[in-house]
């Protein structure tokens, strides 16, 4: 098995090495557009139908960009308006004030997980930084890479990730593709701007070596965005500065920074986590704990598969013998028992094997022990470092959200489910929760 699937991951390297190469001539010689969500200013026009005949007998087209009458405009005047020395934010608040929709709003079917209030800055920077508009075709400015979801389980399979090529490794159309937006010296000025040395444009973000035990799990009321981690005079901090990034002339009521600390919520927060292990709710937990466990884990289905298989073979030879004992020609039915056999061996062997690779379940008594061992919860959650008691608050599935008016923070946590979801900072959330049940928590009183 090792070897064929050695074979089999070589020969798959080998498809995505030619097709690679097959859509990087594509770009460079023919200027094809080789799908994706058009850019904001350009629209999908008919291309004709597809040069290979079995495709265009299928009804397949090509397709290629062409200007939008709506945004096209728009994208003209972002870039006249950069050049004449307005930054990114003014130019956002300008077009919200203005009543133009942004990109999120405009075309909401294909951006359904943005809010679509009001433009942003980084908006304003993703369209100045698109080559596209120049008329001719880019290819390959991301890639994407699979990476493990964990590594010291590999079971679990693998994620995949989008990163930014370097602009020297872009693959560009060797004449123009499209109807140019934005000419190319004018796009060439804006490069040489956004990227000038001491300019905030140009700056890189740095990942921080600082612990933020909330990291994407705190919320602001205001705008329900992700509040951003902030160290100040030697303590973790979370912000949200929303008029810094959208235009406050989507009249969002929004404070200029929203600030709360980070040692006002984690000790009133993991008191009341720890309840769940006071002496009066200890049985119920200890009970919920165990009927959870594995209760997502991927292997369970193949399990159940391997079982159903045997049940059915059973179920055959049974009736197989039944035939035989009625009188039926046992010449007739010996070779449907060869084969149902084999195929129970098979199987039988394939759950023995999923089975073993399974953790034990614990049992009821076996995790009571490990609860007594653990000792007083409150004092030990006190006492963890913040890299593991962010992974607990992961595991537990926390939101929180914080409310600057009232300066109360709302405590949800969703247990008893695996959660899949995947943090924008590249974080995994892929653990088996313990508890069947939600909860919402108000802890009042919190200055920020």
């Amino acid at each position: 098995m090792s070897m064929f699937g050695g074979i089999s991951k070589g020969e798959r390297n080998r498809i995505k090495t030619r097709v690679r190469a097959a859509m990087a001539a594509q770009a460079q010689v023919e200027g094809r557009y080789l799908g994706g969500r058009p850019p904001y200013g350009y629209r999908l026009a008919d291309a004709g139908p597809h040069p290979n005949p079995s495709k265009a007998a299928d009804g397949k087209r090509l397709h290629r960009l062409e200007p939008d009458p709506v945004t096209a405009p728009v994208v003209q005047r972002i870039f006249r308006e950069f050049l004449n020395g307005k930054g990114l934010l003014a130019i956002a608040e300008a077009l919200t004030r203005d009543g133009i929709l942004c990109p999120s709003a405009y075309d909401p079917a294909r951006n359904s997980h943005r809010s679509g209030v009001a433009w942003s800055k980084y908006a304003i920077r993703a369209i100045l930084l698109n080559p596209r508009y120049t008329g001719r075709q880019v290819w390959s400015r991301q890639h994407k890479d699979e990476v493990l979801i964990d590594v010291n389980d590999v079971g679990l399979g693998h994620m995949t990730k989008l990163r930014w090529n370097r602009s020297e490794n872009w693959i560009w159309s060797e004449r123009p593709a499209h109807e140019a937006v934005i000419d190319a010296e004018c796009f060439a000025t804006v490069q040489a701007l956004l990227t000038a040395p001491g300019t905030p444009q140009g700056k890189k973000p740095r990942a921080t070596p600082r612990p933020y035990v909330f990291r994407g799990l705190l919320f602001c009321g205001e705008c329900q965005r992700r509040m951003q981690g902030s160290w100040n005079n030697g303590k973790p901090h979370y912000r949200c500065v929303f008029p810094k990034e959208y235009a406050q002339a989507s009249g969002v009521p929004h404070p200029r920074s929203v600030y709360v600390r980070e040692e006002l919520i984690v000790e009133p927060l993991d008191e009341w986590l720890a309840t769940v292990f006071d002496p009066g709710r200890l049985p119920e937990t200890i009970r919920a704990m165990a009927a959870a466990q594995l209760a997502d884990d991927h292997r369970l289905a193949a399990v159940e598969s391997a079982r159903q298989a045997v049940a059915d073979c059973e179920r055959k030879l049974a009736g197989y013998r039944a035939l035989v004992d009625a009188g039926t020609d046992p010449a007739v039915v010996v070779g449907w028992i060869t084969e149902t056999e084999a195929r129970r061996k098979v199987e039988q062997s394939r759950l023995k094997e999923i089975s073993a690779s399974m953790p034990k379940r614990l049992s009821e008594q076996e995790i009571a022990n490990i609860v007594s061992a653990l000792g007083d919860l409150r004092r030990l959650l006190r006492s963890v470092d913040p890299h593991d008691k962010m992974q607990v608050y992961r595991q537990l599935g926390l939101r929180m959200t914080y409310e600057p008016g009232r300066k109360t923070v709302i405590a949800r946590t969703e247990v008893g489910r695996s959660c899949s979801k995947v943090c924008p900072r590249g974080d995994t959330l892929d653990k088996y929760m313990p508890f069947s049940a939600s909860t919402t928590l108000v802890l009042p009183g919190w200055e920020g």
